[in-house]
């Protein structure tokens, strides 16, 4: 028999398991949070901003050594580049990029060591003699990038110079002396014709036509430091080349269009920035009042390109000189080109530069800046500078051993990041208003519709935590087909979905494409 102590501990036990179990039974349910909700995009289709007209990337300066690297080996790094097939398990086999930049050579391979250059890979061969005559068998490897772009259903080209030829220059170098144009003014004409030459020449070699040609490169520059070839200009040189260029493929019957001015920072495209001359070129070059303005010319592009470097941190202040660069942008009736980026310097802390990264921290970032510049500065084109890289450093979609010969090769995070873009966002595809039904600091999101009716999607997770979405659109009848992403672990690998309640989980850390109909 317990005792008296005993049977009042387990008298009271039981009143208090009773107790529990009766308010257990009898209590409400605790609210889901807001943050446990899936969170709820609408797609407005009819709310359309800027047309999508191509994403690209460059092939300088390893094009020229990969494109003659043993056949399996090269056909794999274009298929990253270019290819729109799936593989097997449904994943995409390249990153489809609808552009591709073909950089005309100055002459500086030829000069060897005594071209001032003292990397070689970033010298660039010439078509052109010393004597005026042309050989369309230099220049081999970029131009079977050239053929194996076209082959996987590229049909956008652009020719770049980022130097005239060495045997046009003041000083016979591809890189200037201390900051001062490299090009006399009397050579102009003769640099536009040597233009207009090179994209004839190589459409009869490959039968490709350059659709637009861009002669110069970030002029704001000084290009003195013989790193590679390089020159600057003044807004009135840039206008005498243009109208010279002008003239040059209207005479031989090119239809190639002329895209300029290639900024070495937004902001010299629509204010007045720190280089006399060489700045506020939306209003130079396409106001009528201005006397360099060339905005009449037939075949010149009514467009206006400029690079995101050195603007891209903090992101607040990245969004402020975008929305600027639209408002000028549209005003002057053109469209806005962001023609060349990568990772460059410390950029506010947010990252740096240096050192090779594979990893998905900068494809993260890039994904920002394609974001950023899509959305705020209604950019109509992102293209990457070097797709193919030697360099410890994070300027390279696909890395390679600094091999001329043969190497290895690796993709990157940057380059699948950039793929959740332009695999899926097609020439012609108009931007879409999405809205989400709450604040979520994490994600940035953005929506396109394709010609063909489909609707893009690309959500950016940059936070540690999955995040439920829910995709629908403002019009009946929208249900979701697929959906890709780049993380950690994947390169823009199928994702489920659940078609019944048009759900995706977005990972922690990853880029998602979702696509719709």
């Amino acid at each position: 028999m317990p005792s008296q102590n005993t049977l009042f501990k387990t008298i009271t036990f039981s009143f208090l398991l009773a107790s529990f179990s009766s308010c257990k039974a009898n209590e409400t349910p605790v609210k889901q949070t807001e943050a446990e909700k899936p969170l709820t995009l609408t797609i407005n289709p009819g709310k359309t901003f800027q047309s999508i007209d191509h994403f690209g990337a460059s092939d300088a300066w390893a094009c020229q050594f990969v494109g003659n690297w043993p056949d399996a080996k090269k056909n794999a790094i274009a298929d990253l580049l270019f290819s729109q097939d799936l593989l097997p398990n449904g994943q995409p086999k390249g990153i489809g990029l609808s552009l591709w930049r073909f950089n005309i050579g100055g002459g500086t391979a030829e000069q060897g060591s005594g071209s001032g250059i003292g990397d070689e890979w970033r010298r660039a061969e010439s078509f052109l003699n010393e004597d005026g005559t042309y050989n369309w068998n230099k220049q081999a490897g970029q131009v079977w990038f050239l053929n194996a772009a076209k082959e996987r259903g590229v049909n956008e080209f652009l020719a770049f110079p980022n130097s005239p030829p060495v045997n046009f220059t003041i000083n016979k170098k591809g890189y200037a002396n201390n900051g001062k144009t490299n090009l006399a003014p009397s050579e102009f004409p003769k640099f536009a014709n040597y233009l207009a030459d090179v994209i004839s020449g190589v459409k009869q070699k490959t039968g490709i036509t350059f659709n637009h040609v861009s002669p110069v490169n970030e002029p704001q520059w000084d290009w003195s430091d013989g790193g590679q070839e390089g020159t600057p200009y003044y807004n009135n040189e840039i206008a005498q080349i243009t109208k010279s260029l002008s003239a040059a493929l209207i005479k031989q019957n090119l239809n190639t269009k002329i895209d300029i001015a290639e900024a070495g920072q937004i902001e010299y495209l629509y204010s007045e920035f720190n280089k006399q001359e060489r700045q506020n070129q939306i209003f130079a070059f396409f106001d009528k009042s201005s006397s360099n303005y060339v905005g009449d010319l037939p075949n010149l592009s009514k467009s206006i390109s400029g690079h995101s470097y050195f603007t891209t941190s903090p992101y607040r202040t990245a969004v402020e000189k975008r929305t600027k660069l639209a408002e000028t942008v549209k005003n002057a009736g053109l469209k806005y080109w962001m023609s060349e980026y990568c990772i460059l310097g410390d950029n506010d802390g947010d990252i740096n530069g240096n050192g090779k990264d594979l990893g998905i921290d900068p494809g993260l970032y890039v994904a920002k800046v394609i974001h950023n510049d899509l959305v705020n500065a209604n950019a109509s084109a992102w293209h990457w500078w070097i797709a193919v890289s030697p360099y410890d450093y994070k300027d390279g979609l696909v890395y390679i051993d600094k091999n001329k010969t043969d190497g290895n090769y690796q993709s990157s995070k940057m380059l699948w990041a950039l793929g959740q873009y332009s695999r899926f966002i097609r020439p012609g595809a108009i931007r879409t208003e999405i809205t989400a039904d709450r604040t979520d600091n994490d994600l940035l999101i953005s929506s396109y519709t394709n010609t063909n009716g489909d609707i893009v999607s690309v959500i950016i997770n940059a936070g540690s935590a999955a995040k439920e979405v829910v995709v629908k659109s403002s019009k009946t009848g929208f249900s979701l087909k697929n959906a890709y992403q780049t993380s950690a672990s994947s390169d823009m690998a199928p994702l489920e979905i659940s078609a019944a309640t048009s759900t995706v989980k977005v990972g922690g850390r990853s880029i998602v494409t979702v696509i719709g109909k």
